[in-house]
């Protein structure tokens, strides 16, 4: 099983991707830590394989605030796995941002909030 931390602002999308991510076919254990807080004390004792979050251009889920997650994460394990989540209709300057983060190196991944749940699934399993 591989383990996920995922962290949302939208309680709701958060269950659905947690769902999503749980199917019978696949590998994923997924762990929903309630608030950005949580992220880094969850992975101290979950040793995820990938961490899921959702930034947006409010605290605490802005692009800064998670990239001082990442690093905090990647201290504690280099492996593992971040992918960041965005809204690119409602964020089109932070996608651009997140974007670029990828292209940086600075995310193992990053996610457009659009996509289908097939192709949300096929991208986590990829990494």
């Amino acid at each position: 099983m591989r383990r996920i931390v995922l962290n949302m602002q939208n309680n709701l999308f958060g269950d659905s991707i947690a769902v999503t991510l749980q199917k019978e076919e696949s590998d994923f254990d997924v762990y929903q830590a309630e608030s950005p807080g949580e992220v880094t004390e969850m992975c101290s004792y979950v040793h995820p394989h990938a961490v899921l979050m959702e930034v947006t251009g409010y605290s605490p889920w802005l692009l800064a605030e998670r990239m001082k997650l990442r690093d905090e994460i990647k201290v504690r394990d280099a492996a593992c796995k971040v992918v960041l989540i965005v809204d690119e209709n409602a964020e089109k300057k932070l996608a651009a941002q997140v974007r670029q983060a990828k292209k940086d190196g600075l995310v193992d991944q990053f996610i457009y909030g659009s996509v289908s749940s097939a192709y949300l699934t096929a991208v986590m399993d990829t990494l």
